[in-house]
């Protein structure tokens, strides 16, 4: 009676799918949040009279609300479920948007900025373990890969929109456009999006057995919820859902830590590309409009990689793939910055960093859910992210310094690929197969 493993084996269902995509629009959030945020950059400069610095912090608060949603909320999706929490957090997502296109100074922009990262941060930590717990094992790095490539089709319609109605509409237009497209997810996620059933099993809400056989018949599976639960054991003592505190015990540490250092380091790479490229770019010389292109072609990039690495992952470990698309990342990096003075080079050059650098975060959101059990899965994932968003909050910031003091782009851009080779380094001594704690482990502490 272990629908946990019939699930891993049996076939993808069209049902399956449908929840994958359901978490794929709410990767696209981000992807339009983060881009749209890059894309009105020059205008917000221009209307607030920004300094480099001051456009840094801007860009990391919603980076800033991001980290406080993934450490904060993520525990709590272990606890009232998966369900509940993205319904929350999608619906502080879309008042964030809302109130950032009213927003009629810098700091009441960046309150909002914040509010807006505080439901990404819920979505995100959410989103990727139900994803993940509703594809069978054969087809979850491509399932991950496709829910991961969402960033970068939100990152691409936002450059588009961004594109399109800046000249004429202004700047607030795209946050407004944001905020209508958050709320309209939100009605089909309280119509369509299912709870996990590793999460219904292990905490056993109401109506539990109901709401299992439901999703079961929708899954192909036969009804069997009394069976599955009398068969699985409650969690109960310290080690029970959403206590941060099990992901630094002794049988998980040294993964739970080199996973944070990957997270940190590939996240302040992944930033930094898709936040200041079309600002440097201008910087090199560049127009604002090539700078654009340019933005959307990283973003367009960037859906292809984490397809990709889906692809490879389901043939190969996951593990080395994501050290060769993060060392591979490190170098198109260098090679993009130094190939500028080409446009048409740089662009192409450009395709293949937005497809690396996605493609890490696809491996990382493939690998993590297995380090940890069902009952700290959501704490795992949000905790990592959590982490990752402090490289986030630094990229943007350490940029906008370093701009002031008169870094060029070539300068920033090299220290960026550094930083993300170190999550190479992080991943050649993580171990496969880490220890996961079982139901029944969690039972007997």
């Amino acid at each position: 009676m272990n629908l946990r493993a019939r699930i891993d084996a049996a076939a993808m269902t069209p049902y399956q799918w449908m929840v994958v995509a359901l978490c794929v629009l709410l990767n696209c959030l981000d992807g339009f949040d983060v881009m749209a945020m890059a894309f009105t950059a020059s205008s917000l400069t221009e209307e607030f009279a920004l300094s480099g610095s001051a456009l840094g912090v801007l860009l990391s608060a919603g980076l800033v609300g991001m980290a406080v949603g993934s450490l904060a909320l993520a525990p709590v999706a272990d606890v009232i479920g998966r369900r509940p929490l993205i319904l929350i957090s999608v619906g502080l997502a879309t008042l964030g948007m809302l109130l950032s296109a009213a927003s009629p100074t810098v700091l009441l922009l960046g309150l909002a900025r914040v509010i807006t990262g505080l439901g990404v941060g819920g979505i995100l930590a959410s989103t990727n373990v139900i994803a993940s717990e509703y594809a069978s094992a054969r087809w979850r790095g491509l399932a991950i890969g496709i829910y991961t490539a969402g960033y970068g089709i939100g990152a691409t319609l936002g450059g588009v929109a961004a594109r399109a109605m800046l000249a004429d509409l202004g700047w607030r237009s795209v946050f407004i456009a944001g905020g209508v497209a958050t709320a309209v997810a939100l009605v089909l996620l309280i119509v369509l999006l299912p709870e996990s059933v590793d999460f219904l099993l292990q905490r056993r809400p109401r109506r539990a057995a109901e709401r299992i056989d439901r999703i079961l018949v929708r899954l192909g599976q036969p009804a069997a919820a009394a069976e599955a639960l009398a068969a699985t054991p409650v969690a109960t003592g310290r080690r029970r859902s959403g206590n941060p505190g099990v992901l630094l015990g002794s049988d998980l540490r040294r993964s739970t830590l080199l996973l944070w250092v990957a997270f940190l380091a590939t996240m302040f790479g992944f930033y930094f590309v898709n936040s200041w490229t079309p600002q440097l770019l201008v910087t090199s010389g560049l127009s604002e409009a090539d700078a654009v292109t340019a933005g959307m072609m990283l973003a367009l990039g960037g859906t292809a990689g984490s397809v990709l690495y889906g692809l490879v992952a389901s043939r190969l470990d996951s593990r080395l793939v994501l050290i060769g698309f993060t060392v591979l990342s490190a170098l198109t990096m260098v090679v993009f910055i130094t190939s500028t003075a080409f446009l048409t080079v740089a662009l192409i050059i450009g395709v293949g960093v937005g497809a690396l650098i996605n493609g890490c975060i696809a491996g990382l959101y493939t690998i993590t859910p297995d380090t940890y059990g069902v009952e700290i899965r959501s704490t795992g994932m949000g905790w990592a992210i959590g982490i990752g968003r402090i490289g986030a909050i630094l990229s943007p910031m350490l940029a906008g310094r370093l701009l002031d003091a008169s870094w060029t782009p070539v300068n920033l851009y090299v220290g960026a690929a550094v930083v993300v080779a170190i999550s190479a380094v992080a991943l050649l001594f993580l171990r496969t197969g880490a220890p996961s704690r079982t139901t029944a482990e969690v039972a007997s502490a």
